[in-house]
């Protein structure tokens, strides 16, 4: 009997009650997450444990993920790299060059508002926005 993986099902419950914006901003992650944690106050950290690793045409590629679990509360906010020597994590969206997923717990209309506006006024970010999972095609890459 041959079991199989059902991704799915995993992607469906790993997106369930989640956020995904496209971030574009052509600066290194590191850059990013400092403004992030020293301008708005996040406290991103890269978390290796995350890391997400494809292999294509013989080639390892490593996307590093920052993560921020916010105080007293169960969100959780990740940052994806979506770009790694000239690979994609989300090739259908190569103009993007970071994903930031919202997770754990229910974001609100307006809360969500305020935090894009806010990542658009940092230096180097030109564009932030909401993606609906429907779009994503290869949504089992950004499942750690």
């Amino acid at each position: 009997m041959k079991l199989k993986i059902d991704n799915e099902t995993i992607a469906r419950e790993f997106f369930e009650d989640s956020i995904l914006l496209g971030i574009v901003a052509p600066v290194k992650d590191y850059q990013l997450c400092w403004q992030l944690n020293q301008i708005l106050g996040f406290d991103f950290r890269i978390n290796n444990d995350f890391e997400i690793q494809l292999t294509k045409k013989e080639r390892k590629y490593f996307f590093s993920i920052y993560e921020y679990l916010l105080p007293s509360t169960c969100l959780t906010h990740y940052l994806y790299n979506n770009q790694f020597d000239g690979e994609y994590l989300l090739p259908e969206f190569k103009h993007l060059d970071f994903l930031w997923l919202m997770k754990g717990e229910y974001v609100s209309k307006e809360e969500l508002k305020a935090l894009i506006y806010s990542i658009k006024t940092l230096p180097g970010v030109q564009l932030v926005n909401e993606m609906t999972n429907e779009k994503i095609k290869h949504k089992q890459h950004l499942i750690f």
